[in-house]
């Protein structure tokens, strides 16, 4: 590899953590303050129901 593609590289990889870094903030629920915040099963289900809804059987 060359010097360029180095530096293109590295460039690349502190991009990609840069994105990681900003992972999902948690949400708290807006509608109904007397239920618990949400935790990472929920956000995990919710992501996984939406991309379901998006499919077609």
């Amino acid at each position: 590899m060359t010097k360029s593609d180095d530096q293109k590289l590295a460039a690349l990889v502190k991009k990609n953590a840069a994105k990681a870094a900003k992972a999902k903030k948690k949400t708290r629920r807006q509608y109904d303050k007397t239920l618990p915040p949400e935790g990472d099963d929920d956000t995990e289900l919710r992501d996984f129901f939406s991309e379901m809804k998006k499919r077609e059987f």
